[in-house]
């Protein structure tokens, strides 16, 4: 199976242009739902706030799981300042550097938006002398409202107040030789991914196993995927960003197969057919531990589900940052991901 590479990136784009941080996801997974309805597969809204959609299969007593979280990094307002600027408190496991310049948005309670730039108090080498010097943190990183605000009384004015989402812009871009550079490829290429594949099954006729694609909403804070898990699952894939840096195997070229990662090993078996499968389809891979990692499926064994449980997904460069994948690994995740859903049962 090889799929058109043109509908994952249709699907990146749409997304990634859709603010979701962790605890506002309402809107993108309304989205999605919209936009896939016309499948006719059951989907389900949990109380939790994540889409679950269900593909029946030959087999109903044995189910599966696949997921991808549509949940990004972003933060919340924490403090209005004297000065019309905005303190930040991070949502999810990235550091300040990463967001130093960029663009953002500001939702406000009553569905207003606010943009601004992500700047360091003592930005200007024209005036601070040691402000390549010192730390990027809440103390010194504040947000630049696009308003004529002077002070904190101003900004209320705007609607603004403690506790409002804030958005990174995703800066997506498609090169001519295949890469995608931007924000949130973790995990909405993963997600597209996904979504790319309901159409293709539902041409190519029924799964072995019925399956369940959750669209999980809460990754990136710990708890995404781990419940509204049917009690027939019996094995549980995460489909993620696989990290690429110093002394990693995983590359932008081929789908990543973790082994372990924060948590722990993933199933031995599970790795082992997911591996059996790329070598028999040819799909380019790699297996790999992600040392400060943690998923979907760990969350759920955490969580107590007994299912087997696997990690994989597409290669992306500078996770947490402004990040960057190419089509090549779009394209063996995908594969793999389609080989996996036609296969038996792991055996062990």
């Amino acid at each position: 199976m090889k799929m058109e590479t043109d509908a994952i990136v249709r699907w990146i784009d749409k997304l990634v242009n859709i603010p979701s941080p962790s605890g506002f996801t309402a809107t993108i997974i309304h989205q999605i739902e919209k936009e896939i309805q016309s499948l006719g597969f059951p989907m389900t809204k949990t109380n939790k706030g994540l889409l679950r959609v269900t593909v029946p299969g030959e087999n109903e007593h044995v189910h599966r799981v696949v997921t991808a979280h549509v949940d990004t990094l972003g933060a919340m307002v924490k403090e209005m300042k004297a000065n019309g600027r905005l303190v930040m408190s991070l949502i999810g496991g990235f550091r300040f550097h990463a967001i130093e310049g960029e663009y953002c948005t500001i939702h406000t309670m009553e569905g207003k938006a606010y943009t601004g730039t992500i700047v360091m108090h003592e930005s200007s080498v024209h005036v601070y002398k040691d402000a390549g010097e010192l730390p990027r943190d809440e103390q010194h990183m504040e947000i630049r409202i696009d308003e004529k605000v002077q002070t904190k009384e101003e900004v209320m004015e705007l609607g603004i107040q403690v506790g409002d989402f804030i958005s990174f812009d995703p800066r997506f871009s498609y090169t001519n030789s295949g890469f995608i550079k931007s924000r949130h490829l973790d995990d909405k290429a993963s997600v597209a991914i996904l979504l790319s594949l309901l159409p293709v099954i539902k041409e190519n006729g029924p799964l072995p196993y019925t399956t369940h694609f959750l669209i999980s909403n809460n990754e990136e804070i710990g708890f995404g995927g781990n419940s509204s898990i049917p009690t027939e699952t019996v094995e549980f894939l995460a489909v993620d960003m696989g990290a690429i840096g110093d002394g990693q195997a995983t590359d932008e070229y081929t789908v990543s197969i973790c082994a372990k990662d924060s948590s722990g090993p993933y199933h031995f078996g599970f790795r082992k057919q997911l591996t059996d499968l790329a070598k028999e389809r040819h799909i380019p891979y790699q297996v790999d531990i992600y040392p400060y990692y943690g998923s979907d499926a760990s969350s759920a064994m955490r969580a107590g589900v007994d299912v087997k449980h696997a990690l994989i997904g597409p290669g992306i460069d500078a996770s947490h940052s402004y990040e960057r994948t190419h089509v090549d690994s779009l394209q063996a995740t995908a594969q793999l991901v389609y080989a996996y859903l036609y296969s038996p049962l792991i055996e062990g």
